[in-house]
């Protein structure tokens, strides 16, 4: 009997579920008349059916059992929308070994559990599309694998998170502190009540490492990675930035550098004012990839909420559709590469960049030196030095470093925080001069 249809499953009904599961309810004939190929809702796994859902499907098609939609012969694709790690991965493993495609939104997943996953719909020939786990509406992954997918990436430069860009952009744009303008996006629906993956940096990071997949063919390790929030920036750092021609991000960073060794982490850093991402604000999410054909090429979107990133959801439905009926499943592999290679990144300590320090010192003569060579003697070279409101005996230093290694600034911090005259542990924002 042929396949005349693509029947899909939904775990979860969620807010990014509801989206997808009004999609693919109200826009049936639009998809049909766009792909020329049904792509029916079967039944949809939600474990508080009677809860107020963001999107309330016919009650028929709702069920608490996971295994009317698991290992159900009759439903082709599984979209694990639930998220978190279990039980996701069992579920997810479940229907890979049934034969059953999957869609999903969950980084987390991916990112702890990723090598274990495509392994499996590698061996049971089937697929895991997530380009809903990335950057929420912006097709970054499709991107990755198949329109860029001739280049050898340079960097990846990423906003990743759009609840830190929003607090950041506030307290940039209107001088807020962190925790007024992190209440500030609780209220205004940007931010968790809980928010701490997001201002910690864990979220953006399980994404950073599925591009860096996707990017350069091997699947870090979280603990193995730099991962900093933005919990620790004053506004005074960001006024200062900004006098010095420069805004702050919470920056995804994955590269190759000079020797070809590669570098992967998450924290914040000072960009040039005419950086492509320097003026991406509010809750927007931004991607900025370099491939040595192409060149430059900035994605820029919205990274979360319900429609955007049931936008992306839907594009990898109606790709395993277009497989089905071609098929032709399997054209291109999930990562975009045939194999996944073993490679640690280095170590932060290894990293080269630039550094803004500032200093809360007293105000007498010799403090500047003692501290500046103290930096020489690491072989930091300093390329700015300016002192910033006095009060009484105490005045702000802020400097600005050339290219140094992380280890031997942070020697020199360690010396420079035990003088006397140092009166509070050294504030350090990385600079990214790379545009």
């Amino acid at each position: 009997m042929s396949v005349t249809k693509t029947t899909v499953g939904l775990l979860g009904c969620g807010n990014v579920g509801s989206g997808v599961a009004k999609m693919l309810l109200e826009d049936q004939g639009f998809i049909n008349e766009k792909m020329g190929w049904p792509l029916e809702l079967v039944k949809i796994v939600e474990r508080r059916p009677q809860a107020d859902l963001p999107y309330s499907p016919p009650a028929d098609f709702l069920t608490t059992d996971p295994r009317q939609v698991v290992g159900n012969r009759n439903i082709q694709v599984v979209a694990e929308l639930i998220g978190g790690l279990e039980p996701a991965r069992t579920l997810v493993l479940e229907a890979l070994s049934s034969g059953q495609h999957v869609v999903t939104a969950n980084k987390a997943l991916l990112a702890v559990h990723g090598r274990e996953i495509f392994a499996a719909a590698a061996r049971h020939k089937v697929e895991v599309l997530f380009e809903a786990a990335v950057a929420g509406g912006i097709p970054i992954i499709r991107a990755l694998k198949e329109g860029l997918s001739a280049n050898r990436f340079r960097h990846i430069f990423g906003i990743l998170n759009g609840t830190t860009n929003y607090i950041l952009t506030r307290m940039t744009q209107d001088g807020l502190t962190f925790q007024a303008a992190l209440e500030e996006a609780q209220a205004a629906g940007f931010a968790e009540a809980d928010p701490t993956m997001d201002v910690d940096g864990l979220d953006a990071a399980h994404k950073l490492i599925l591009l860096t997949a996707l990017a350069y063919g091997t699947l870090p390790s979280l603990e193995g990675l730099h991962v900093e929030g933005i919990t620790r920036l004053a506004p005074e750092d960001i006024d200062y930035a900004r006098e010095l021609g420069y805004v702050i991000k919470l920056l995804a960073v994955s590269a190759r550098d000079e020797d070809g060794r590669l570098e992967v982490r998450l924290h914040p850093a000072m960009l040039p004012k005419n950086h492509l991402l320097a003026e991406i604000s509010g809750p927007l999410n931004a991607v900025l990839v370099s491939g040595h054909a192409v060149g430059d090429v900035l994605l820029t979107g919205a990274g979360a909420g319900m429609m955007p990133t049931a936008s992306s959801v839907m594009a990898d439905l109606m790709d395993l559709a277009r497989a089905d009926r071609a098929n032709s499943t399997a054209r291109v592999p999930s990562l975009g590469w045939s194999i996944l290679r073993d490679e640690t990144p280095k170590l932060m300590s290894e990293t080269k960049t630039a550094y803004y320090l500032r200093f809360t010192a007293t105000d007498r003569p010799g403090v500047l030196a003692s501290i500046a060579g103290l930096l020489a003697e690491q072989g930091i070279s300093l390329a700015q030095v300016i002192q910033k409101n006095p009060k009484g005996e105490t005045v702000n230093l802020v400097m600005l470093t050339h290219l140094a290694l992380e280890r031997d600034l942070m020697a020199a911090l360690a010396a420079s925080d035990r003088l006397e005259t140092v009166l509070a542990p050294t504030r350090l924002i990385r600079v990214e001069t790379r545009l």
